[in-house]
């Protein structure tokens, strides 16, 4: 019974995450046009683009002594 029980919270946890990362909307090119100067670090060193990107960051190692993996700039609000 343990055994089942592990198992069904193991496939539970797989279709979360996997579900969460492709239900993400895709970043826009102007939420990732980010100075190198202003980025904020969003991964740790080593980091890959899909693991960057599955977190919700933008990644650009286009500038080698920039962060290449930084959290994007929010979207604007439409005031009416």
């Amino acid at each position: 019974m343990e055994y089942k029980m592990l198992c069904l919270v193991a496939v539970a946890l797989l279709l979360g995450l996997s579900s969460s990362a492709e239900g993400q909307a895709a970043l826009t090119e102007a939420q990732c046009a980010v100075p190198k100067g202003a980025r904020f670090n969003c991964g740790q060193p080593g980091v890959t683009p899909a693991e960057c990107y599955n977190k919700g960051c933008c990644y650009d190692s286009s500038t080698p002594d920039a962060i290449w993996c930084f959290y994007p700039r929010p979207e604007e609000e439409c005031l009416l």
